[in-house]
C-alpha cells in the first residue's frame, strides 16, 4: 500500500473520530472537500503545510497524525533504530 494511500486511511480516520464531515474538514483547514476526498482515497499527497493544517483542524499534533501512518505504513526510517531524542 502506497504512504499516500495509508495517509488517507489515517486522515479518514482522524475526521470521523473528530465527527467531522469532509465539508466540514475542509472548511476548519481552509481546503475544498474535493481536495479532502483525494487525500482519503490516497490520490493526492500532501505537503507539510497541509498535514498542519489539517492536524490543527483536527486538534491533533502532526506528530501525532504522522505516527499512525508510519506505524501503519510499517516504512519507518530508522525501523531498525531507536527513536533519536535531541537535547537542546
Amino acid at each position: 500500500m502506497t504512504l499516500e494511500r495509508v495517509f488517507g486511511q489515517v486522515l479518514q480516520e482522524l475526521r470521523q473520530e473528530s465527527g467531522l464531515s469532509q465539508e466540514q474538514l475542509g472548511f476548519e483547514s481552509g481546503y475544498h472537500r474535493t481536495y479532502i476526498s483525494l487525500l482519503e482515497r490516497g490520490k493526492r499527497s500532501p505537503s507539510l503545510k497541509t498535514i498542519f493544517q489539517l492536524s490543527k483542524a483536527l486538534k491533533v499534533n502532526p506528530s501525532y497524525m504522522l505516527g499512525r501512518v508510519e506505524t501503519r505504513s510499517g516504512k519507518s526510517p530508522h525501523s531498525d533504530q531507536r527513536e533519536r531524542k535531541f537535547e537542546r
